[in-house]
């Protein structure tokens, strides 16, 4: 399952959320650019990665916060760069500009935490927007649970996109994450899944009062789960079911 699009675009431009994606992809193709060797690679993680065993003495403080805008390669970047467009724009338009970009920046502060908790003595620098951009899933799935949400799926026998309610697509992946958290070595690279739980449980917290102030369940009822505006109705999905040969 792998979210392509939402079936509900923001009124408003998301401002805040294409300025990131921007800042982004700068900081990706500098690296790629100008940041070339391995002595010169190695010496920028030690600069601007968070590095728990760091963080826990005291230093580090930067890659605290810059974590944010690095990435490990290229799909790493459009990965998380698809998601924030898909979820950033609502959210944005909910909570306003300049309260949308302290959320993001919360949010990731909150999902490195979390990554550092677990193990504060790790050697394993992290980075990517991904704990960042969990806040924002966190908060969609509060305030549009039933959003519909355009999903590729691929079965090896099919591919196929469907739309599914945003609590499914959402709960699904935070579900992924606790398990593959569980289940992974602390001590090792790979994926930073309690960064990812941190920063949804985050991002979800840090919705509760816009929800509380739009009524609550009341505004569930006013809006059944959907951002409040009509919603964008796509072509249905003409990406055929691909049957195995005998």
């Amino acid at each position: 399952m792998f979210p392509i699009r939402d079936h509900n675009p923001a009124e408003k431009t998301p401002i805040v959320t294409y300025v990131i994606i921007a800042i982004n992809i700068a900081v990706f193709a500098w690296q790629e650019l100008f940041v070339t060797g391995i002595a010169a690679s190695n010496q920028f993680l030690i600069d601007y990665a968070f590095w728990p065993a760091l963080f826990g003495e005291g230093q580090g403080t930067i890659g605290f916060f810059t974590h944010m805008f690095l990435h490990a390669g290229f799909l790493h970047l459009a990965g998380n760069m698809l998601f924030l467009w898909i979820f950033g724009d609502n959210i944005e338009e909910e909570m306003g500009h300049l309260p949308f970009l302290g959320f993001y920046i919360l949010s990731g502060f909150a999902a490195a935490y979390l990554q550092y908790l677990p193990n504060p003595l790790s050697a394993v620098p992290m980075v990517g927007a991904s704990g960042a951009i969990a806040g924002v899933m966190g908060g969609y799935l509060l305030l549009f649970p039933k959003a519909r949400v355009d999903v590729f799926i691929f079965l090896v026998v099919f591919f196929r996109i469907l739309p599914i309610p945003s609590f499914i697509v959402l709960g699904v992946w935070m579900a992924l994450q606790v398990f593959n958290g569980l289940g992974s070595d602390l001590n090792g690279g790979g994926t930073a899944y309690w960064a990812h739980v941190g920063g949804f449980i985050a991002g979800f917290v840090m919705t509760v009062p816009i929800w509380l102030r739009r009524g609550a369940m009341r505004y569930w009822d006013r809006t059944r789960g959907h951002p409040p505006h009509p919603e964008t109705h796509y072509p249905r999905s003409n990406i055929p079911i691909i049957k195995r040969r005998r």
